[in-house]
C-alpha cells in the first residue's frame, strides 16, 4: 500500500459531485450548507490535486468536461464507501434509492419493501422512484439511483443488468368488447380483429409498449395504437370501460380476470413472457446495503403467474 499523504479530501470530493450535479458553485453550496466562495475553494484545490480542470466555465456556469465525467463515477464511489463505513461505525442501517419502472414499481415492489424492511435489525431507509424503463436508466445513469428494476431491456454499456424474474403478459378487453362477446371462426378472424381494434398502448421507451411492438406486430400485423396512457393502472381501466385492447402484466390485470372485470384473449396468440431485470451502473460500489437488498429480491422473486 502507497505510504503517501493523500492531496484529495473527501470533503473535495463532496464538492465536485455537488457541483455536477447542480451545475453551479451557488446550487451545490445550497445543497451542502456551504457558502459559494468556500465551494469555490474546494474545487480549486481539488483541480489543483489533480492537475487538471473537471469543469469548463460557461458564463457563470460550470459545465462538466470530458475530464470531469470520467472522474464523476470513482468520486462517487468513493462517497458511497466513506459513507458505508460512518453507517458501519455507527447503527449499521441501511439507506438505498430505488428506480423502478411502473410494473414492477407499483405492483410487485411495495410488498417485497416492507418485507426487506421489516427484514433489517438497523435503520432502514428506502427511496423508491418510478418511471418507465428509459427513465430507470437514465436515473443509473445519472448515479441518481444505486439500483433499478425493469420490464425492457438496457442497452447501456455502462449499466450491468442480470435476470431477476419473469412477468407474463397477456392480451385483454372488457367484458363488453366485441373479442368478449363473439368467438372468431379462426385464428386468421381473431387476428383481423385485433388488427381493426382500438389499442391502449403505454408511450415509447416504456416496457410494455417495447414487448407488443417486439412481440404482437410480428405475429398479428400492424395494430391501430388509438391512445397512449402513463400508466398501466390507467389503461387497465380505460379497458374495463370497453375503450378498446392492450397487452399488460397479469400482476396488473390478474384480479380483474378473475372477477370478470376483464376478458383475456389467449386462444390463438403467442405466449408472451418478459424478463424483469435488476440494473447497476458498473461503477457503483457495492455497499453492504446494496447487496443485501439485492440478495433479497432474488429469493423474494415472483413467479410468474399462468
Amino acid at each position: 500500500m502507497d505510504q503517501r499523504p493523500l492531496r484529495l479530501t473527501l470533503r473535495q470530493l463532496q464538492v465536485f459531485v455537488a457541483v455536477a450535479q447542480h451545475g453551479s458553485t451557488i446550487a451545490a453550496g445550497n445543497a451542502l450548507a456551504m457558502s459559494q466562495s468556500a465551494v469555490s475553494a474546494s474545487l480549486a484545490e481539488l483541480e489543483r490535486a489533480l492537475n487538471g480542470a473537471l469543469f469548463d466555465r460557461v458564463a457563470r456556469r460550470l459545465a462538466i468536461n470530458e475530464a470531469g465525467r470520467q472522474f464523476f463515477p470513482r468520486a462517487l464511489s468513493l462517497l458511497d464507501q466513506a459513507q458505508e463505513l460512518e453507517r458501519f461505525a455507527s447503527e449499521g442501517g441501511v439507506q438505498l434509492r430505488i428506480a423502478a419502472s411502473n410494473t414492477i414499481g407499483s405492483y410487485l415492489l411495495p410488498s417485497l419493501l416492507a418485507g426487506f424492511r421489516h427484514a433489517q435489525t438497523g435503520p432502514c431507509a428506502l427511496d423508491l422512484r418510478i418511471g418507465n424503463t428509459r427513465d430507470v436508466l437514465q436515473t443509473l445513469m445519472n448515479f441518481e439511483a444505486d439500483i433499478g428494476l425493469i420490464e425492457g431491456t438496457s442497452h447501456e454499456r455502462d449499466l450491468r443488468s442480470v435476470h431477476w424474474c419473469d412477468d407474463e403478459m397477456v392480451v385483454v378487453v372488457g367484458p363488453s368488447h366485441t373479442l368478449a362477446t363473439t368467438t372468431p371462426e379462426s385464428t386468421e378472424s381473431l387476428h383481423a380483429m385485433l388488427r381493426e381494434a382500438d389499442w391502449i398502448v403505454r408511450e415509447p421507451g416504456s416496457g410494455t409498449r417495447e414487448i407488443i411492438e417486439a412481440r404482437l406486430v410480428p405475429a398479428l400485423g400492424a395494430l391501430r395504437f388509438a391512445l397512449e396512457l402513463g400508466n398501466a393502472e390507467a389503461i387497465k381501466r380505460a379497458v374495463m370501460s370497453g375503450y378498446g385492447v392492450s397487452c399488460l402484466s397479469l400482476h396488473v390485470v390478474g384480479d380483474e380476470i378473475e372477477r370478470g372485470r376483464l376478458v383475456a384473449i389467449r386462444r390463438g396468440l403467442p405466449r408472451v413472457i418478459r424478463p424483469l431485470q435488476i440494473v447497476v451502473h458498473q461503477d457503483k460500489f457495492p455497499t453492504q446495503g446494496l447487496l443485501a437488498f439485492t440478495e433479497y429480491l432474488r429469493q423474494a422473486a415472483p413467479v410468474a403467474q399462468t
